[in-house]
């Protein structure tokens, strides 16, 4: 009985597609582009790491920190393949092509790239459709601004940052047209300094609310430093400017990473593109700070909740680009492939986006 079992198990593994890895017990292993003490992205990520490993058949996992993108990301994803990890999640875009790379010489190991679009039998790729808390921060900056000045402090100019900056202004122009919101691009992801510097440019042109697609809390503490609210982004950064801070877009990390590990677990896991939503608790929108008025705290609340439901989408026309050409048509909505590529500022933006 036990043999006939085994060789059911067998065919199984050999002919059905959706349960390509057998149940197993988890090790897990974690490239991060930045510290872990960033209070940022790759906090949150870690965050999520230590969710997952509360499950019985998750092992104690291995993160490796402040991983550079290119090259030098496959030699430590080689090195956690060797030490007998079975889960590998690569969390930034720029180790795409290492992922796959490793992955070709290692089937019997799963790789999960988080926001890169290359896939492969053992690779699957997983992010979060953060324009929908990013839309109800902009709701937020739109009623606390007094200057209707919005300075946006922006990492790099990919289609992840741009549609975060568009989802915000439109969030706050759905609330107040008179606002503009002001990018300044910063060319890194985590740099305090630099980070820092870019804040205080937006604040010296007369910014009175300031948002961000940074990892570092640099830009709250340059908006507490001067008197200003800010909107924070990856983690509640609230403990870094309690005066100034409003709310966050935020990410729930464990809320996918316990799912993909009791996928591979269960030996139910296959190769698939996730791109989850508030719907899925992967994105929220963190507590509002005391400052945000009650009545502003309920309308962004009531939008959150038809976001949940399906019957918003932040994106739904009609949506003009800065030259004012007619970008997403009146009663239509965007495809995600259009979302995830998305190259353009929409009106209400000032800034270029370079090349």
């Amino acid at each position: 009985m036990k043999k006939t079992l085994l060789t059911l198990c067998a065919m199984l593994m050999i002919f059905s597609p959706g349960l390509v890895f057998a149940a197993k017990d988890i090790k897990a292993g974690f490239v991060y582009v930045g510290p872990v003490g960033d209070a940022g992205w790759t906090y949150a990520h870690d965050q999520g790491r230590q969710q997952m490993e509360k499950l019985p058949y998750v092992q104690p996992s291995t993160f490796i920190e402040t991983v550079p993108e290119g090259a030098e990301s496959a030699r430590v994803i080689n090195g956690l393949v060797r030490k007998g990890h079975n889960l590998i999640f690569t969390t930034s875009f720029g180790y795409m092509d290492a992922t796959i790379d490793v992955a070709k010489r290692n089937k019997d190991v799963v790789f999960m790239h988080c926001s890169g679009f290359k896939t492969a039998d053992n690779v699957g790729t997983y992010f979060g459709r953060m324009y929908e808390p990013r839309y109800l921060s902009g709701i937020v900056a739109g009623k606390m601004t007094s200057k209707n000045v919005i300075g946006y402090v922006a990492a790099f100019p990919i289609p992840e940052v741009i549609r975060g900056i568009n989802a915000f202004a439109l969030g706050v122009q759905s609330v107040n047209p008179a606002a503009e919101v002001k990018v300044v691009w910063t060319q890194t992801w985590f740099d305090p300094g630099v980070e820092r510097d870019a804040a205080d440019s937006l604040l010296d042109i007369g910014a009175d609310v300031l948002a961000m697609h940074q990892d570092a809390p640099a830009t709250l503490q340059a908006a507490e430093a001067r008197g200003a609210y800010v909107v924070g982004y990856n983690s509640d950064m609230r403990s870094f400017a309690p005066n100034a801070f409003l709310t966050a877009p935020i990410w729930n990390w464990g809320a996918l990473y316990t799912k993909i590990a009791e996928q591979v677990h269960n030996g139910t896991w296959k190769s698939q593109q996730l791109w989850w939503g508030m719907k899925e608790d992967l994105v929220r929108l963190a507590e509002f700070s005391a400052k945000v008025p009650a009545d502003v705290q309920a309308l962004v609340e009531d939008k959150a909740a038809a976001i949940k439901a399906g019957t918003f989408h932040p994106f739904s026309g009609p949506i003009k680009d800065q030259a004012g050409n007619v970008v997403v048509p009146v009663g239509q909505t965007p495809a995600d492939g259009d979302l995830l590529g998305m190259n353009y500022f929409v009106q209400g933006v000032q800034g270029t986006i370079p090349k």
